[in-house]
């Protein structure tokens, strides 16, 4: 069971809505070719469907790395190595590539949150492409499971994000329309999806002047998971007013308005949603189905008689075995899902029985994203020393789970095919690789055709010096180091193995004097987010965690980072993590990095060799140039863009709601809505998501006959309360 952060989807929504990807003024005719051979005409970027636009050019390392990785890619290479120092531009030189090389990308990072940040940071190189966001949609999920020691089934219980499920069918939508598409995906990429082909057979193209009349596109809606909706309009629904009918894309923000002149169709109309304003008319335009699971009838029936035929072998099976509590069971349970299927097209958990529905055989790997993709598209697997093994582990725990569904008579057996894909199969179907990190690990090394280093920082910052000291009086030295950097309004990072010492050592600095911060795994990402946004607004001048600190985060303030029980050797203490943690203080000319040791490790010493290594290159590599390093100031990852976004919501919320206050004395009516969906779709568009939320909220209050003050609508926003020392025994 997992929760992820429904929050960071207002962050998202209001990043896609500020960097709008514009698209074509028509989709192509369908249908389409599926990994159609490469384009060559692209390889050298000279024809490149890609704009990469951004306000400065690659420096330091960066144009010899842009041009390795394109000369590896081009020359065929299956797998190619970025190894790139924290703080070098790494994202910066991939968009380079891909601009280059003019190829379909998806760039797989291993959480949501990190993706969010990539997904921000592409949009900006690539206003006029299509930037996509595919991850789990899922704000809970528990999974269907059965437990049989405690004979005890637990059903699928989960809550369905709608901006991501928007984004996601906006991903493959933008795939079957176009090549100029970077998706930003979490390993949810390599999870089951419908057919490709049955997806973009099942398109509905629409034309100014085709006949038939509207019968047929409202029976062609229906068929592809859209419901009609005449008074609650919203994603996936169509509604219809005489000879006008409106549709809401499953995978849009915007609506398309048809209107029909007797039998043929006048016009094709994108609106907006709520106004009904004319954004812009189309000769054509295609709509894409409401969910990746859509099978034509034909289909559907040969699909519910080969589920029909496996239930009664399975059925028989089990009454052999003398189960015949299972076999009743997995009789009900199928008949009512066949029962579904036949009467409206799909049932829940769909999924479980995807293997018949796109026509697999038994143990065949399931469609995925990657089917959306043409052949020559360009994988990126960022933080590739975390995400790989990701990868690798999500087989195994799916399969355990659903053996005992099947085995009890929950599910099918073909519901096993319901699945991931296994590592090999994904080594299977990416075509060519780039891995990303500034730690690759042994799987990149034997996999690599060639590696690309990317040493040198724009800002000519070097890697912090590395200093040993004993554990005796660690804390009291550690005391000293905060209190001088926060004197000069620099910030401190403080890595501990266990989540108590966190908190134990983040209490002694704070009764010391030092305003100071925990952070550990029971907090959400969106109290993590704030907390960062805290210690870069200087709130807190030191943040006290245990592995959170590491992959992805820019913290230009940090200008020292001390790790305790730098010697105990393991997860938290390998090579890679005291690289990737050193690898915070990375952006601060003033860096250091002290550990805490009473020896000097295995792990230490080759982190310190690595660290000692890049810092002689780069400080003749800035020599020769005649660099002088400057801190770095960028607003970006979680400790910028997205934080800094959150954090001043709240001012920016109080100013334009005092000025909306201040012309009126009394409460908001229906007359207001107007103006304050005006002021809530500008505040979006401008990032200012703590106000935009609290405009919509005031927006349905009023729409649900209430009449809130105008002091509601300047009310300081309210924080969650300080949460209490929290300890997981």
């Amino acid at each position: 069971m997992h929760t992820s952060d429904s929050d960071l989807m207002k962050v998202l929504r209001r990043a896609r809505i500020a960097c709008v990807t514009r698209m074509p003024a028509q989709d192509p005719p369908f249908p389409r070719c599926f990994h159609e051979p490469p384009c060559r005409a692209m390889a050298d970027g000279a024809d490149s469907l890609f704009s990469l636009e951004a306000p400065y050019q690659p420096t330091g390392d960066q144009p010899t790395a842009i041009a390795g990785l394109v000369s590896a890619v081009t020359a065929g290479h299956r797998a190619t190595t970025l190894l790139g120092v924290t703080g070098s531009g790494k994202t910066f030189t991939i968009a380079n590539l891909i601009a280059r090389l003019g190829r379909p990308a998806l760039v797989l990072s291993h959480n949501k949150t990190l993706a969010a940040q990539l997904y921000a940071e592409f949009k900006g190189f690539f206003p006029d492409n299509a930037v996509e966001y595919f991850v789990s949609y899922y704000d809970y999920y528990q999974p269907e499971a059965y437990v049989a020691s405690r004979d005890l089934y637990i059903e699928k219980e989960s809550s369905i994000n709608e901006e991501i499920d928007k984004l996601r069918l906006s991903a493959t939508r933008s795939l079957l329309s176009r090549r100029d598409v970077v998706i930003v995906a979490s390993v949810s990429s390599i999870y089951g999806l419908g057919s490709p082909r049955a997806y973009a057979d099942l398109t509905v193209p629409l034309a100014v002047g085709q006949p038939g009349g509207r019968e047929p596109v409202l029976l062609n809606l229906v068929a592809i998971q859209y419901r009609r909706s005449d008074l609650d309009f919203r994603r996936g629904t169509f509604r219809v007013r005489g000879d006008v009918v409106e549709i809401w894309p499953a995978y849009d923000d915007t609506a398309v308005r048809l209107t029909f002149f007797g039998d043929d169709l006048e016009e094709i109309a994108t609106i907006q949603t709520l106004t009904g304003t004319v954004l812009g008319k189309h000769q054509q335009l295609n709509i894409y189905p409401a969910k990746h699971f859509v099978v034509d009838e034909p289909t559907l029936e040969r699909s519910i008689g080969g589920i029909r035929d496996e239930l009664a072998e399975r059925h028989a099976e089990l009454v052999r075995q003398g189960a015949a509590l299972e076999a009743q069971r997995l009789l009900a349970r199928t008949t009512y899902d066949i029962e579904m299927l036949t009467e409206t097209g799909t049932c829940p958990g769909i999924e479980n029985y995807s293997r018949h529905l796109t026509g697999r055989k038994a143990g065949e790997r399931p469609y995925c994203l990657y089917d959306f993709f043409p052949s020559d598209f360009l994988c990126i697997v960022d933080e590739s020393h975390v995400t790989i093994p990701q990868l690798g582990a999500m087989y195994s725990g799916d399969r355990s789970r659903k053996e005992a569904l099947v085995k009890h008579g929950f599910r099918l057996p073909s519901a096993l095919d319901n699945r991931p894909l296994q590592f090999a199969e994904w080594e299977s179907i990416a075509p060519q690789l780039v891995f990303v990190s500034a730690t690759p690990g042994p799987y990149e090394a034997t996999k690599e055709q060639a590696r690309v280093e990317q040493l040198v920082r724009p800002t000519g910052v070097v890697d912090p010096p590395v200093v040993i000291r004993p554990t005796s009086g660690q804390v009291e030295d550690l005391v000293a180091e905060v209190k001088a950097r926060a004197l000069r309004g620099q910030r401190s990072l403080v890595t501990t193995l266990t989540k108590r010492l966190a908190e134990d050592v983040a209490e002694y600095l704070t009764d010391a004097g030092i305003r100071t911060a925990w952070m550990h795994s029971d907090l959400d990402a969106i109290e993590r987010i704030d907390i960062l946004a805290r210690l870069r607004s200087g709130e807190h001048d030191c943040l006290v965690g245990v592995n959170l600190l590491r992959e992805g985060l820019d913290l230009p303030e940090v200008s020292l980072v001390a790790i305790f029980d730098a010697d105990k050797e393991g997860f938290l203490r390998s090579t890679t993590s005291l690289i990737q943690t050193i690898g915070r203080a990375a952006r601060n000319i003033d860096a250091l990095v002290v550990l805490y040791a009473d020896r000097t490790s295995p792990a230490m010493a080759a982190a310190i060799a690595e660290g000692e290594r890049r810092r002689k290159y780069q400080l003749i590599y800035n020599e020769q140039h005649g660099i002088t390093p400057v801190t770095a100031t960028k607003q970006g990852s979680l400790g910028g863009s997205f934080a800094e976004q959150l954090s001043a919501g709240s001012s920016q919320t109080r100013k334009v709601a005092e000025g909306m206050a201040a012309d009126r004395d009394g409460t908001y009516t229906a007359a207001d809505l107007p103006e304050l969906t005006q002021r809530m779709v500008a505040a979006a568009e401008e990032l200012k998501f703590e106000e935009a939320a609290r405009l919509r909220d005031l927006i349905k209050t009023i729409e649900g006959g209430g009449a809130p003050s105008a002091e509601a609508a300047s009310a300081k926003p309210t924080g969650r309360p300080k949460k209490s020392r929290r300890r997981r025994r």
